[in-house]
């Protein structure tokens, strides 16, 4: 497997050496704090609610924390549970130094009313007050891998069937596919030299905070899972489960 697109889309999301323009590690860095994480090229945080109606307080006093600049950088999923704050320009598919500015004005305006963004990991000893009881997981997101040998022959079919659209500044013919409302997986596709009948050609990435992924990686092997492959960790682990089936748990780290 080789990093995935999104992760890095034209470039996009290697910022590292460019004048004004933050590193990987600068960017965790600079949000860790705050109870952000850097997760595939976005800002994301959750935000433990007792109600929806408490949900829907946090969700105006972030866009309200935004400014103008929300309509371009935020975007949010509001649950009876939980909000779900993820920060990205929009415009280049990546984090810029004024997401990493929003991620510290929402982080402010959430304690305003009691209560605290957090990733949800699973090392935290105590989460933000206000859950229901119900189960969780930490901040992650997912994308779906699709081996090809013709990638530019099968992209339209994926494009169509799916209702996608191209990501920002990435709209060749092997590029990645997202959802334009936000709500489903990305999907990219991995070059394959020869035909592999015997082998999964769909695997899932699951781009967890890099404080989350040994916990994760531990929980799947306790369930019956295998360990393929670490020679890239911590940029992705490969693992499978018992009838070889694949999935990769990936962090920003390791990319630079």
């Amino acid at each position: 497997m080789t990093e995935s697109p999104l992760s890095d889309p034209s470039g996009a999301d290697d910022l590292s050496g460019r004048p004004g323009k933050p590193s990987r590690q600068e960017i965790s860095d600079a949000v860790g704090d705050a109870g952000w994480r850097y997760i595939l090229g976005a800002l994301r945080t959750s935000v433990p609610v007792p109600s929806l109606a408490r949900g829907t307080d946090v969700a105006a006093r972030a866009a309200a924390a935004a400014g103008d600049r929300a309509d371009g950088s935020l975007w949010m999923d509001v649950r009876g549970d939980r909000v779900v704050l993820t920060l990205q320009s929009l415009a280049t598919a990546a984090v810029t130094p004024r997401e990493i500015e929003l991620a510290h004005r929402i982080s402010a305006a959430v304690g305003e009313l009691g209560l605290r963004t957090g990733p949800e990991t699973t090392d935290r000893e105590s989460r933000p007050g206000g859950t229901t009881g119900r189960e969780t997981r930490s901040d992650q997101i997912l994308e779906i891998a699709i081996d090809a040998l013709d990638i530019a022959a099968i992209r339209p079919f994926w494009k169509a069937v799916m209702g996608y659209t191209d990501e920002a500044g990435a709209t060749g013919p092997e590029d990645p596919l997202v959802d334009p409302v936000g709500q489903g997986p990305a999907i990219w596709f991995q070059q394959m030299d020869a035909p592999r009948p015997q082998r999964n050609r769909i695997h899932f990435d699951v781009s967890v905070p890099h404080d989350e992924a040994p916990h994760r990686i531990r929980a799947a092997l306790a369930a019956g899972g295998v360990l393929v492959s670490d020679s890239r960790a911590p940029a992705f682990w490969i693992l499978a489960d018992a009838e070889g089936n694949e999935a990769c748990v990936t962090t920003w780290q390791g990319r630079d």
